[in-house]
């Protein structure tokens, strides 16, 4: 097909359609409780050969662009992962993202050869597509239930860490060769610890760059630092090493360094990684053939996913638990809450591209798994977290803070809204008791600005501005945040009492 200006126009028509039609989507999936992915994917089959007739056949074009857009959703992942959440369970996360993986795939690639009589290769391939979780199919339901820090945390790890070793054993796998057991396991770990350092050495050096440049926009900030996340994949790829474990490390340094326009970098990352998703799922729909799934293939995604959800999942979660232990209901709700979303799908991608005997057929198998055991456990997440006992009450949400610095003085600015759950409506000014260093030095209230005193309540729904030097603008930031989740009593100890700060 020739692309000229008429059919750019007919491009830009239909994928301004669907991107509406999918944003609307979103509000429909949150209402009853299902990741929107379901209803992208949807959309995808009702434009492929099922309804419009858009033929889309080219899984090597399928490959590049699912690797393309899980870059960019992984990069969204770092960039919004606060370290201070994951640091806590990061080894129970890290377990979970290999050797989790490998037991998982272990148990299925044994059912799947000695009970379904797949090959050998094909069932060691359904066990590694089918193990790794979705943060973009978890995040999208658990934003609905109030867990602990420490689940999410540790779900947040597992699926920004576990693309990297799966992605490793199925494309050694789907190209060939003579590897011992041995020999995957060496190749993994080589790969994704050279992935890791090339991730911390490009994050460690566009944190340092651009705390050093100062950019004439603010809006070039986003497009540096999600420039940089891609740059650590590319290179890690080049070199043959794991980009997807380059890519979220690196991202994880960037996010969490103290650069200006953080809340700005954020929001432009999710609003990107909701345009990959869309993207992705409507591609993985037209590339499956509804005509091409029979009873057969339902009743062996049913039967696998049976296995995997009920076996392989709780056994490894509960394996590797040794590592980091945890209350039994906790494993129990980790193990239901093992979401596939568009990652297995988009790894059957790469035996499909490679004409790996059988994958056509596994590919129809990992879609349907994928769709029917998204619609059960999906929806089920806060009856389960209610069950087991690990929901808790909704606290209040956390600050939004926008920096910007102010460089002639070492200082930065930093911007605040109250939300409508924050506990520090009531409180006033001097019963923040920022260190010294700092002050509010405006409040925008109804679109009307003040100049605050010490007496002045803060209220719901205010912008208040901070000014802090870049030294204590870490103390500043926890403060707040202690304030708005806590109230005027929050605990003022001398172990959190900042070294600068006044005594009394």
């Amino acid at each position: 097909m020739t692309l000229d200006v008429h059919t750019l126009d007919q491009f830009l028509l239909v994928g301004a359609g669907v991107l509406l039609i999918a944003l609307a989507a979103i509000r429909v999936s949150v209402g009853v409780g299902l990741p929107s992915l379901l209803l992208y994917l949807g959309i995808g089959v009702a434009l492929g050969d099922a309804g419009f007739g858009l033929r889309f056949e080219d899984a090597e074009l399928a490959h590049a662009l699912g690797f393309a857009a899980l870059v960019v959703i992984l990069a969204e992942g770092g960039l919004t992962t606060p370290w201070t959440k994951i640091r806590p369970v990061l080894r129970m996360g890290i377990a979970l993202a290999t050797v989790g993986i490998g037991v998982s795939v272990l148990v299925v690639a044994l059912f799947a050869h000695y009970v379904l009589s797949m090959s050998w290769e094909i069932s060691v391939l359904l066990g590694a597509v089918t193990s790794p979780t979705d943060a973009a199919a978890v995040f999208s339901v658990l934003r609905r239930v109030p867990l602990p820090g420490r689940l999410t945390g540790t779900l947040e790890a597992e699926s920004g860490l576990n693309d990297a070793p799966t992605v490793v054993l199925v494309s050694a796998i789907s190209v060939g060769g003579s590897h011992s057991v041995w020999g995957f396991l060496g190749l993994i770990v080589a790969e994704l610890s050279v992935g890791v350092v090339i991730g911390l050495v490009v994050g460690f050096a566009g944190v340092w760059m651009m705390r050093r440049v100062a950019l004439p926009s603010s809006g070039l900030y986003p497009l540096a630092v999600l420039s940089f996340a891609v740059l650590a994949y590319a290179g890690a790829s080049t070199l043959h090493t794991s980009g997807f474990a380059a890519v979220y490390v690196a991202a994880l340094v960037l996010g969490n360094a103290d650069l200006p326009h953080r809340v700005a970098t954020r929001s432009f990352s999710e609003g990107l990684a909701w345009i990959a998703q869309i993207g992705l799922f409507v591609m993985l729909g037209l590339l499956v053939s509804p005509g091409a799934i029979d009873l057969r293939t339902v009743l062996l995604a049913v039967v696998a996913g049976l296995v995997l959800t009920f076996v392989a999942r709780p056994v490894s979660v509960f394996l590797v638990s040794v590592v980091q232990p945890m209350p039994v209901r906790e494993l129990a709700f980790l193990s239901w809450a093992g979401l596939r979303g568009a990652v297995p799908i988009v790894l059957c991608t790469i035996p499909l591209s490679e004409d790996v005997e059988g994958s056509g057929r596994l590919f129809n198998i990992v879609f349907v798994l994928a769709v029917v055991y998204t619609l059960v456990t999906g929806p089920t997440l806060p009856l389960v977290a209610r069950l087991l006992g690990v929901a808790q009450r909704s606290e209040p949400r956390e600050l939004e803070v926008e920096a910007a610095p102010l460089e002639r003085i070492a200082a930065d600015l930093l911007q605040i809204t109250i939300s409508a759950k924050s506990r520090m409506h009531g409180v006033e000014v001097g019963e923040l008791r920022l260190p010294r260093g700092s002050s509010v030095s405006l409040v925008v209230r109804d679109g009307t600005t003040l100049v605050p005193e010490r007496r002045t309540v803060l209220k719901r729904g205010d912008d208040i501005l901070v000014v802090t030097t870049r030294r204590e603008r870490e103390t500043t930031e926890k403060r707040l945040r202690t304030v708005s989740l806590h109230g005027r009593l929050a605990r003022w100890s001398a172990e959190e009492r900042p070294r600068s700060a006044p005594r009394g």
